[in-house]
């Protein structure tokens, strides 16, 4: 599937009120171009007011400049020098290949993109200077202001200042020239799922400049950065300023917080010492209730910024069972979440506008979710400001990127430090991820142990699914559709990672007509609905066997994916909307008890009769002669994984096994049948029919027996008797029985 040159119809009113982008022969003009795929907030991008709100909340200063706008661009082969002309115009800061750009062209690894824009330069009192800030560029930027080398910066998604003092010319128009390459996925940089031929899971490539641009005047020496630390147990705010500039050796920093005007705790240090502020009776932040603090702080040489800090804390600990679960605020709280892209149809990386950016968020929270993970992507800081004042608790993932040789690990650490410092002030943030399903997974051990001290308010997941290192503060496993939960173990919690990806395209509303996919695809929001509701069902008994935590695929469609609750426009929510948070509520009551009546071959083996001949027409009831088959220990299969557990090796296209068990009491208050069946199963209990099972579900899921199920069971001796066909791939079936104590 080639890149795809998108401009959106709407992109002519956005420009209403300003020069109307100079394009090439060979590039389609706004006005003409025939939209793909949009949002409703399209139509509100202007280009004199593009992403307008500031765009770090947590240090926030009163003089600044905002940048984004319309700059000139070329694209020019990398061994050419600055172009002398530019093509055109783009709308900064929309990514090149995105419709709202008004550009949507590719830019090859082989290829330079440049920006060019003038500015006027605000009056600068003696010893100020003036700061030059991007929100993220993707992936190499070199820097020039009126000719000048200001500096250069590699990686995609972390934020990145110069000092333009020096190279200011004394009066009339500033010039800014942006240089950027970026070899996508012909390069082993984090890049996340960027790359140049979008197909499946893989998504259009992001090149340049993709968030805010602008520019701020600071005193000679100002603050450069918070450090941030909510200490709950000390019942403390634990504050570090870092100062820059001519004085910063002798800056020292105060630090008062409010509770909205109400000053109710402050606290000073020397300079470069964190600063411990006692917080009287503390009001905590959770997604019930995002309480934040303000915060004032000040520099001793006369700088002042404004910023904001919530009292949490995540930890890892024992419930009244004994079972690892994940607690906030020293209480359990089950973590329910979707995965999130954060992708756009129309801006890809960059949402239209923060009210979009933050409706995302806001639906989620309605929807019942409280948990999101931001999937192999860092958002720009007003995404981490609504999660922070909507409520909702963030598993943020590094990008994935190849990480094969020795340069592009250096490159892969270095922007993995720069994320956390960049945003380890969010409350909302509570868990890091290096890795995903073992893409680029090098030395996991090492980076678990550098995230822990370079930020131990915070817990690690070494591994977001397939490559577990048992290190870290949860094991993680992925299934689809599952749900399926990684064994329980002594220190650490067990959590699903992903699991769901239930599709259905919906007409007009798809970034392609035909081709798109889902993990499980449906036709109908009927059907759609009852299999999440299924899904749902499951994780309920999950929670009770120990689940701390799970991540459903997915927020939204992402170009030829379908299996978002929303699609890819945010116009349609496929599920009940109005349901959702009543089906969720469940998920954060105490769990159901889970006890063992008959165990399957993941917690205790057993022996089974079986055969893969055709048997008689009565192979299921007791009082069948079974005494010819073969006996093998479940369970059956030609796959091995965490899950499947093959004990006996089963390669034929059908099977057909038999056990029988002893009940000393037959009276049940809720038995289930759990079953890993691949492929269709049949099963029977003491000649009674209890489940016709139809495809694979690749885990064990517990299915009600319901009444007549109940009525099968008998005290003293029972027979469990499974046909299984194999129709392709993997090959397992195995079957125990549990009984659901409570809701």
């Amino acid at each position: 599937m080639k890149i795809r040159r998108i401009v959106l119809i709407c992109l002519a009113a956005a420009l209403a009120g300003t020069a109307a982008p100079v394009v090439s022969d060979s590039q389609t003009t706004a006005s003409e171009a025939k939209s793909r795929l949009s949002t409703r907030w399209a139509a509100d991008v202007r280009a004199d007011r593009v992403l307008p709100e500031y765009p770090r909340p947590q240090m926030v200063r009163p003089e600044w400049r905002n940048l984004n706008g319309l700059w000139q661009y070329a694209i020019a082969p990398r061994e050419a020098q600055a172009p002398s002309a530019f093509t055109g115009q783009i709308l900064v800061p929309f990514p090149v290949e995105s419709a709202l750009s008004g550009v949507a062209r590719a830019v090859s690894p082989e290829q330079h993109l440049w920006y060019r824009r003038t500015f006027d330069a605000p009056r600068l009192a003696d010893g100020a200077r003036l700061l030059l800030h991007f929100g993220a560029v993707d992936w190499e930027a070199v820097v020039s202001v009126n000719g000048r080398p200001v500096g250069e910066h590699r990686g995609g998604y972390d934020p990145f200042t110069f000092d333009i003092t020096g190279a200011l010319a004394p009066e009339g128009p500033q010039e800014i020239v942006v240089r950027v390459w970026d070899p996508t996925n012909k390069g082993m940089q984090p890049r996340g799922k960027q790359v140049l031929n979008p197909r499946g899971i893989w998504y259009t490539a992001v090149t340049g400049i993709w968030q805010t641009v602008w520019l701020e005047t600071v005193p000679s020496t100002y603050v450069e950065s918070l450090r941030i630390d909510p200490d709950v147990d000390a019942g403390a705010l634990r504050i570090r300023v870092q100062a820059a500039g001519a004085e910063a050796a002798r800056a020292g920093g105060r630090v008062q917080v409010l509770d909205g005007a109400r000053v109710v705790a402050e606290g000073q240090s020397a300079p470069g010492e964190t600063i411990a502020v006692r917080m009287p009776d503390p009001r905590l932040w959770s997604p019930a209730d995002p309480f934040l603090y303000n915060l004032k702080i000040s520099l001793s040489t006369g700088d002042a910024v404004a910023s904001y800090a919530g009292m949490r804390k995540i930890s890892v600990g024992r419930d009244a069972a004994g079972v690892n679960r994940l607690f906030l605020n020293n209480k359990p709280l089950f973590q329910y979440g979707q995965l999130d892209q954060g992708w756009w149809p129309d801006g890809l990386y960059t949402a239209p506008t923060d009210e979009a950016l933050r409706f995302d968020v806001e639906m989620q929270k309605k929807l019942g979710f409280n948990t999101i993970r931001k999937h192999v992507k860092v958002e720009p800081a007003r995404w981490y400001y609504h999660c922070d004042h909507i409520g909702m608790l963030v598993w943020q993932d590094m990008p994935s990127g190849d990480n094969k040789t020795p340069g592009s690990r250096e490159d892969f650490l270095r922007e993995l430090g720069r994320m956390v410092a960049a945003h380890r002030n969010s409350p909302s943030i509570v868990m890091w991820v290096p890795f995903n399903e073992g893409w680029g997974q090098h030395d996991t051990e090492r980076y678990a142990a550098y995230l822990k001290q370079e930020d131990p308010t915070r817990l690690v997941n070494n591994a977001s699914g397939w490559e577990d290192r048992k290190v870290g503060d949860v094991s993680d496993g992925h299934s689809y559709p599952g749900p399926a939960m990684p064994p329980t173990e002594p220190a650490r919690a067990s959590v699903i990672g992903e699991f769901g990806g239930l599709g259905l395209p919906l007409e007009s509303h798809t970034w392609l007509e035909k081709g798109n996919w889902g993990y499980r695809s449906f036709t109908t929001a009927g059907e759609l609905g009852a299999a999440y509701r299924n899904l749902l069902y499951q994780l309920r008994l999950q929670i009770g066997q120990g689940a701390a935590a799970a991540i459903y695929t997915q927020t939204t469609d992402v170009e030829i994916e379908v299996n978002g609750i929303m699609t890819y426009d945010r116009a349609v929510v496929k599920l009940p909307a109005g349901q959702m948070a009543q089906w969720h509520a469940a998920l954060y009551e105490p769990p159901p008890g889970i006890r063992t009546v008959l165990p399957a071959a993941d917690t205790e083996p057993a022996a089974w009769r079986y055969t893969t001949a055709v048997p008689g027409e009565s192979w299921f009831r007791p009082e069948f002669d079974d005494s010819a088959w073969t006996e093998g220990r479940s369970g059956f299969g030609s796959i091995q994984n965490a899950r499947a557990r093959v004990n006996t090796p089963w390669k034929s296209p059908d099977l057909w096994i038999r056990r029988t068990f002893e009940l000393k009491d037959a009276n049940l208050a809720n038995p289930h049948l759990r079953i890993f069946h691949d492929d269709a199963a049949e099963v029977y209990l003491n000649g009674e029919q209890v489940a016709k099972l139809d495809g694979n579900i690749g885990t064990y899921f517990c299915l009600p027996l319901g009444e007549a199920g109940a009525k099968a069971l008998r005290r003293g001796t029972n027979t469990l008797a499974v046909h299984v066909h194999q129709d392709r791939g993997g090959q397992y079936i195995d079957a125990g029985l549990v009984e659901v104590i409570g809701k």
